[in-house]
């Protein structure tokens, strides 16, 4: 696959800095990055978006995170290597993802859950991310943005 973008980091830099500002808001919502990263590989995986999949196994890496638990992630309903407050996150972020075709999306159960382990700060980081990531799954998914390469 090759990216169908030449140059794509210099196109719009308003667009990269307005990105930047949203990204540091996700970071000061007080939510470990390691969820974070589950959230975004949740969701990439839920839009095969491979560039941001590899992104985000990266990332969950570098915060500290355990190949067993990103290999696991497709499967976290199932698998034991998750906490009641992961899974209520991972919820919310396929729930939020699939809401396509008539989907439920967020139900009521859904964001109960999440309000028993978080704060409203941290579901805002928490919802943020979930919609950048859905953002870049479909810009890299339209462009052919290939897997092999981290941001940040």
């Amino acid at each position: 696959m090759q990216n169908r973008l030449k140059n794509k980091n210099t196109n719009n830099p308003d667009v990269w800095k307005a990105i930047g500002h949203l990204q540091k808001a996700i970071a000061a919502g007080g939510v470990d990055p390691k969820l974070l990263a589950l959230v975004h590989l949740r969701a990439s995986q839920i839009n095969s978006c491979s560039a941001c999949v590899y992104a985000s196994v990266a990332g969950g890496k570098k915060a500290g995170d355990t190949d067993e638990r990103l290999h696991n992630v497709a499967a976290w309903r199932e698998a034991p290597f998750y906490t009641d407050a992961e899974r209520a996150a991972l919820a919310l972020a396929e729930a939020a993802t699939r809401l396509q075709d008539g989907a439920a999306g967020v139900t009521d159960e859904i964001w109960e859950e999440v309000n028993t382990h978080f704060t409203e700060e941290q579901i805002g980081a928490i919802s943020l991310e979930i919609a950048l990531t859905n953002f870049f799954n479909r810009i890299n998914r339209t462009i052919k943005e290939p897997a092999g390469q981290t941001w940040g």
